[in-house]
């Protein structure tokens, strides 16, 4: 008789199988990647972790994330934080907002001219959102706010941009919108310049603008570890879990952190290169929120992940690359329509492996568990 872990075993070999790895291109490969002097890819290892049960209002599977990465724990612990889930319900995320931003400034003789242009901008609102929109039938303006620095006015300006990530998308209909409000009113306010980007959109980088406002895919996800499973799966109780949380979290506000959250940058890493987003952007990424919530009377721990900023695509960059398309359609986010059950799942496959990585802080096996997956031994401090 076939064990149940036989089974699991062999269908992640035949999920394994399912992805086609490269390490080395011919001429005919390399003719169609789009990067400069392509010599081959660099092979990074592909684990999956799962099964998690993923529900949303029109999404539920068992999925399994193809996460490429060199960390040795981090599948293994991924994966145990989704078996304490699916035993106690799984975990649900619902998308909260869409945006991608790029941020032009105007360069003036002086603050006086800065603050003209900055108070006739909003009559050029309609104007503005004609001539981006014009660029592509997906990229659609949702916000344009100004900013007056000195002698320059910043122009903050935020997209929908379907399927896509969309930074190249908005970075072309905010160039020629700017381009035509220069043409139309440059000498009548005295423009003596412009940049595509002055800072403000933070594109790569943390920033408390990517927490106020969304620049990708705003997510929260949640779900609930019961007493048992906690025990049994994680090695401690949920009262345990909880402190340590709450421990870490008093640690990272001494510390100045940014965001509090145990390692979810490991996740949006791992899973931006295996399905082709641009991994630069785990910056954007890298503020989440972690929330625990323990009940009195049942010793239920309900955790929840807010992620203001995930920016993710399921067309464009790198999602073409056959790898990176099988790993989409492996989770079920290889058609066009698709980001935001992909910036769901990534956020709920985070939400895992922070419950399993606190879990091994408070339970004393963290440190054990690196040495032996990372060195093949056990070494004693």
């Amino acid at each position: 008789m076939v064990s149940s872990r036989s089974r699991r075993i062999e269908k992640i070999h035949s999920l394994a199988r399912s992805l086609n790895l490269r390490d080395t291109c011919t001429e005919d490969e390399t003719s169609e990647i789009k990067i400069e002097n392509c010599i081959g890819f660099s092979k990074v290892p592909i684990g999956l972790a799962g099964p998690l049960r993923i529900t949303n209002f029109d999404f539920e599977s068992n999925a399994y994330a193809p996460l490429a990465t060199y960390e040795s724990t981090l599948v293994a612990s991924c994966s145990r934080g989704c078996k304490a889930f699916n035993i106690s319900g799984g975990v649900q995320f619902e998308i909260l907002g869409n945006g991608m931003s790029r941020a032009p400034l105007f360069v003036f003789k002086n603050p006086g001219d800065a603050v003209a242009f900055n108070r006739a901008l909003p009559a050029f609102r309609a104007s503005f959102s004609r001539w981006a929109e014009s660029t592509s039938r997906h990229v659609r303006l949702q916000e344009m706010r100004s900013t007056i620095i000195g002698s320059q006015v910043h122009v903050f300006c935020s997209y929908s941009t379907g399927s896509a990530a969309g930074q190249n998308m908005v970075t072309k209909a905010t160039q020629h919108a700017c381009e035509m409000l220069r043409n139309s009113c440059g000498k009548r306010f005295s423009i003596q310049d412009f940049l595509i980007e002055g800072q403000l959109s933070s594109d790569k980088k943390p920033s408390w603008g990517n927490v106020s406002t969304t620049r990708g895919v705003e997510v929260l996800t949640w779900g609930t570890i019961t007493p048992s499973a906690c025990q049994t799966i994680l090695g401690c109780s949920t009262q345990r879990l909880y402190w340590t949380q709450q421990a870490l979290k008093e640690g990272g506000i001494r510390n100045g952190q940014f965001g509090a959250n145990i390692n979810t940058a490991n996740i949006f890493a791992a899973l931006f290169i295996s399905t082709g987003q641009d991994p630069g952007s785990t910056a954007e990424a890298a503020w989440s929120h972690l929330t625990s919530e323990l009940d009195p009377s049942t010793g239920t721990l309900t955790m929840s992940l807010y992620i203001p900023s995930l920016p993710v695509g399921t067309v464009g960059g790198g999602t073409g690359y056959s790898t990176q398309k099988e790993a989409l359609n492996m989770l079920k986010c290889g058609e066009p329509g698709m980001k935001n059950r992909l910036a769901g799942i990534i956020g709920s496959f985070a939400l895992a492996l922070d419950a399993s990585t606190s879990a091994a802080i408070a339970n004393d096996t963290f440190t054990d568990s690196h040495m032996r997956f990372a060195r093949g031994t056990r070494e004693r401090l």
